[in-house]
């Protein structure tokens, strides 16, 4: 009887410690594939699905069918509906300016907050806020700042000044902002504080022992590496406000002429009942919003060079 040799046996080993790595990773594979299933599933179901239904709508006759380009013919003569791309686009820009700028000071703030019981409920008010929108923001303002809410009688009855006489109306563009204002800033919170974490204490000692003051600092290190977090942020602000509907429709339905609220008066019949058009009005903020998308990711990949260094 032969034996193996020490090289033989060596290189069944080696053999088999691969054939199970191999093993193992498919394994491995197999058992992501099937976690990931369920998710792939759901967007899938819930939104390219939805989406190609849109879209394929948006070129449907809601008469006849048939495949036609009317319903875009239709929203591009119509000044109506280039005005509520217009005050769309208005107001998402407004809104997401200001609580990207508001919400950057406001989070930089809470960061360098000590108390940590105090940081802890700054940052779950912000989440709990971020998520206050829709038919309960409306009411929520209305009674405080309507023609008889608590702060416009407060000011009535102690500076004898009616604000609704003076210009200001909750149910007018001005009204909108803060009413977007108010889920904006606390979502403006949430997504810029990792960002303050990104930035090194190494990188403020190092430009400290090289002359530079704290302006300095700010002006050509830490801002220059934030900024393409705070435009990725910005852009998640202005697809938030763009696509915001409850909030709108609650407060200034007759008022405001915005994309979300003609897309349910062309569902829900204003004046007719026309699914084709209102197809072809969310395929226009698909459009718009794929701008914000394609910056966004831009700004990600900036980031993610800098969290790689």
């Amino acid at each position: 009887m032969q034996l193996p040799t020490a090289n033989g046996t060596t290189a069944t080993a080696t053999r088999e410690k691969v054939r199970l790595q191999r093993g193992f990773r498919l394994r491995y594979s197999l058992a992501s594939w099937l976690g990931l299933l369920p998710f792939l599933l759901f967007c899938l179901l819930f939104e390219l699905l939805p989406a190609f239904i849109i879209i394929q709508g948006s070129f449907t006759d809601s008469n006849s069918g048939a495949l036609t380009l009317n319903n875009f013919r239709a929203l591009l003569a119509s000044a109506v509906y280039l005005r509520a791309f217009q005050n769309s686009i208005i107001l998402s820009l407004v809104t997401a300016l200001i609580g990207t700028v508001v919400g950057f000071f406001a989070a930089y703030g809470i960061y360098k907050t000590r108390t940590s019981w105090l940081r802890n409920l700054l940052i779950g008010f912000s989440s709990i806020a971020a998520n206050f929108a829709g038919i309960p923001l409306a009411f929520a303002f209305v009674s405080t700042l309507g023609v008889t809410g608590l702060i416009t009688v407060l000011i009535q009855r102690l500076l004898h000044i009616n604000i609704y006489n003076e210009g200001f109306s909750l149910y007018s563009f001005l009204g909108l902002v803060l009413a977007y204002t108010y889920f904006q800033l606390p979502l403006m919170v949430l997504l810029t504080m990792p960002t303050f974490n990104a930035l090194k204490p190494e990188w403020l000692e190092a430009a400290t022992n090289l002359g530079a003051s704290r302006a300095t600092y700010w002006g050509r290190v830490a801002f220059p590496i934030i900024l393409p977090s705070l435009v990725a942020a910005a852009m998640l602000l202005f697809a938030n406000s763009l696509g915001a509907f409850a909030t709108a429709y609650a407060l200034a339905q007759g008022n405001i002429n915005l994309v979300t609220i003609q897309i349910a008066f062309a569902v829900n019949g204003n004046v007719t009942i026309d699914p084709g058009l209102a197809n072809a009005l969310a395929v226009g903020m698909f459009v718009v919003l794929l701008f914000a998308v394609t910056l966004y990711t831009s700004m990600l990949r900036r980031v993610s060079r800098w969290q790689e260094r």
